[in-house]
């Protein structure tokens, strides 16, 4: 696998593990309806797909610097 791909699919398994554990929690909220889980939800939750979406933005700017210091060094 080259690096692009590598990039390509950090970006993609960040975004599809931040959807598996935001399933996992919706299941999960339905048993767990204390304040604890208010407080884990706002601390560690609401933020998340947000965040995430930086990091793609992030990862996809390193992903075309890489590119073109490759081309640059070609």
């Amino acid at each position: 696998m080259n690096n692009n791909a590598n990039v390509q699919g950090s970006a993609s398994n960040l975004h599809e593990a931040v959807k598996n554990l935001l399933t996992a929690w919706s299941e999960a909220k339905n048993c767990w309806r204390d304040v604890k889980s208010q407080e884990f939800e706002a601390t560690y939750l609401d933020n998340l797909p947000n965040d995430a979406a930086r990091a793609v933005t992030v990862i996809n700017e390193i992903d075309a610097l890489l590119k073109k210091v490759r081309r640059d060094c070609e």
